[in-house]
């Protein structure tokens, strides 16, 4: 049977309005339709992934009610792939179905203050308990989403300091309510603390809860890094959505606002926005068969650009009714919502794109060696051992 008649057999049983919004999330995901490209038993029917589409756009027109996407992006674009690529069976049925279902919020332990760019320099350090069971973690990680929502967080962490800094990372998965784990808000120009730090001291992780071999975390780190682009830059979005929505519709319903520099700059803002729309279409139906590749570290910095034009556009538009600012208010929001804010947060927010999810400087380095295939820049500190570099 295919995925629409699976679909339509499971809503005559499971009617959306009857149930509680959780027992229906579950029962979609043991039924294979959460994500139909995984396979069976976690959450998929092993069929094409350009089927999901049609069994997402079923469920809501029959006003089901979905996982809150927005809020569980890290687990379901970046934790999810990676825990299906490199995790044991058991640790799949673990942890994927109260994922998608957003039981459990996942956040992404990566960055830290002296390796944000240079990810592979990362010091925080795992060491072998002394049973030989787990894991001691010590550390700081920086420029955390949903770290003060989260129940787990994908984690590397350096275990052997003796090899070259990409040899000796392992990839954990770590209990945010483990003991050790302290989260500290950051706050942004915007006046919000979307982001946070997060202290690990002394803080156990079984072995159970590693990803991969002992030392190749660099290569499963892969794995979620190039879905954190995909996910941050290639997502699904019909024409004129997103930011460049929100500035046409002021161009229609404010004309005494209009110039013919603004519509130039406009018209050009308009064509390459739909273009990176096109553009990520094709890269989702590339990743339909296979894993994505460095290709979404194009769409990733096309995005971030376009956000920050788009967004400084819309300011010299509205002129000085676009400098203010909704509110400074200090709070811990849960998801990033662009298109219901004013022009002010638009335009201050943007300026994370470029930083956030690979800074622009090193996707350019990537799309140029391994998209465009220029030669690499020179790397002197790629053979030292870790513990030889200059700290």
């Amino acid at each position: 049977m295919t995925s629409a008649g699976l679909t339509r057999d499971f809503l005559a049983a499971h009617d959306p309005h009857a149930l509680a919004p959780l027992d229906f999330l579950r029962a979609r995901f043991d039924a294979g339709l959460a994500w139909v490209q995984y396979p069976e038993g976690l959450g998929g029917l092993g069929l094409p992934r350009e089927e999901q589409s049609a069994v997402d756009e079923a469920f809501t027109a029959a006003g089901a009610p979905d996982n809150n996407p927005r809020r569980i992006g890290i687990g379901l674009g970046m934790a999810a792939p990676t825990i299906l690529r490199h995790g044991t069976d058991e640790q799949r049925h673990r942890w994927l179905r109260p994922l998608w279902t957003g039981e459990e919020v996942w956040c992404q332990l990566f960055s830290e203050p002296g390796a944000g760019s240079d990810l592979a320099g990362l010091a925080t350090r795992a060491i072998r308990d002394d049973d030989g069971t787990g894991w001691v973690v010590d550390g700081q990680k920086v420029w955390t989403s949903m770290a003060h929502e989260a129940r787990w967080a994908i984690l590397i962490a350096r275990t052997d300091p003796s090899v070259p800094k990409h040899q000796g990372i392992t990839y954990f998965v770590l209990d945010m309510t483990a003991p050790g784990v302290e989260v500290r808000p950051l706050r942004q120009a915007t006046g919000e603390a979307e982001f946070n730090e997060v202290f690990l001291t002394g803080v156990r992780i079984p072995d159970t809860d590693r990803l991969g071999a002992v030392g190749e975390g660099w290569a499963v780190a892969q794995t979620t890094l190039m879905n954190e682009r995909v996910a941050i830059g290639g997502g699904a979005s019909p024409r004129e959505g997103g930011v460049i929505g929100v500035v046409t519709d002021v161009w229609r319903k404010r004309p005494e606002l209009r110039t013919p520099a603004l519509h130039d700059a406009l018209l050009r803002l308009w064509v390459e926005a739909e273009a990176a729309r096109l553009t990520g279409t094709r890269l989702r139906q590339q990743m339909a068969v296979g894993q994505p590749g460095p290709e979404g570290s194009a769409a990733k910095l096309l995005f971030a650009r376009l956000n920050q034009e788009i967004s400084a556009l819309e300011l010299d538009l509205l002129g000085e009714e676009g400098l203010r600012h909704d509110e400074w208010t200090m709070r811990r929001p849960t998801v990033v919502d662009f298109a219901g804010r004013t022009a002010g947060y638009r335009y201050l927010r943007a300026k994370g794109n470029s930083i956030e999810g690979g800074t622009s400087e090193i996707l350019r380095n990537i799309v140029a060696e391994r998209v465009l295939g220029l030669p690499p820049e020179h790397r002197l500190d790629k053979d030292l051992a870790w513990k030889d570099l200059p700290k």
